[in-house]
């Protein structure tokens, strides 16, 4: 099946499936400073129309979709809301809301299979400091009419320019128990709640709250959907070094709630803070599965075994 991208330059990128638009990445950051301004992928979409993503919820007006986050970051928040003070609670502190901006594309190709590209973004705290710039690849192939099912690859390679070290955390590791979340994010809708999780090596699934804090190369979440008669599946994967400890430049856990919110992160930094040296650099590779249909761990095996990183 032929990829079709549209570019709305200076706004979003649109990747179509014959006549379902599966992803649409919107580069141009939403107006509300409080809500960390960064792009994020917006609806997302199974090859059978079915969006897998919630926008602005009204529990938090800050998840948006898939996106790149950093909930503690030496004192700044990239996640966006209220920021976690331990003994406090959460608070609303414009003062510590950073934003990632959009510098250009470096790379850009379509064709009939896959699209790619690679973004280059700053990082930039409150005041209007230059902490870091990302390198961002996206990738959308694997396109399977016959199994429902298509890819997203998304990788980060983020360097320090702030001249001194930079300290990534979480409201866990900033005294919360169970709340590791950071790094790359999805929310998904609404619908999801309540959905079922699962991941290699647990009999069944359950609830996401079962996982929170777990270590393992991929986590499944399916959901029985409203309005239509079906069920969608969303697969979180890991790059293989992601869980190499010679290689992460820290320990990986996944943060994961299916009540009261349906919520996955790729936590870093879950349980304790790591430190990036000025002028040092670190990586990470993520894979995305979207899916029609209730998924369980035999067929997500077979598939992702399929698709060579």
């Amino acid at each position: 099946m032929t990829l079709r991208v549209v570019h709305a330059h200076g706004d979003a990128v649109g990747v179509s499936v014959g006549d379902v638009e599966i992803l649409r990445y919107v580069y141009r950051p939403d107006p509300d400073e409080f809500e960390s301004r960064k792009p994020y992928a917006h609806p997302v979409r199974t090859l059978g129309g079915r969006v897998v993503t919630g926008y602005r919820p009204n529990d938090h007006r800050w998840h948006k979709g898939l996106q790149m986050t950093a909930s503690h970051l030496s004192g700044q928040n990239f996640w966006g809301g209220n920021s976690y003070v331990h003994g406090r609670g959460y608070l609303p502190l414009p003062e510590r809301i950073g934003w990632m901006r959009h510098d250009g594309f470096s790379s850009f190709a379509v064709d009939e299979e896959r699209f790619a590209c690679v973004e280059e973004l700053t990082w930039v705290e409150n005041g209007g400091e230059e902490w870091a710039r990302e390198e961002r690849g996206l990738s959308v192939h694997s396109v399977d009419v016959v199994r429902g099912a298509w890819v997203l690859d998304w990788s980060i390679r983020l360097t320090n320019v702030r001249g001194e070290e930079l300290r990534f955390g979480s409201p866990t590791t900033a005294g919360r128990e169970r709340a590791g979340y950071t790094g790359l994010q999805w929310r998904g809708p609404r619908d999801f709640t309540g959905g079922t999780v699962f991941a290699p090596g647990a009999e069944g699934g359950g609830p996401g709250e079962r996982f929170m804090g777990t270590q393992g190369p991929w986590l499944g979440f399916t959901a029985e959907r409203d309005a239509v008669d079906g069920a969608s599946t969303v697969v979180f994967a890991h790059a293989p070094e992601n869980l190499d400890p010679g290689r992460a430049v820290h320990p990986s856990h996944w943060f994961v709630r299916s009540e009261p919110i349906p919520s996955v992160a790729f936590s870093w930094a879950f349980f304790e803070e790591f430190g990036l040296p000025a002028g040092e650099s670190f990586a990470y590779r993520y894979r995305v599965v979207v899916a029609d249909g209730a998924w369980g761990s035999e067929r997500v095996e077979e598939f992702l075994a399929g698709v060579a990183w």
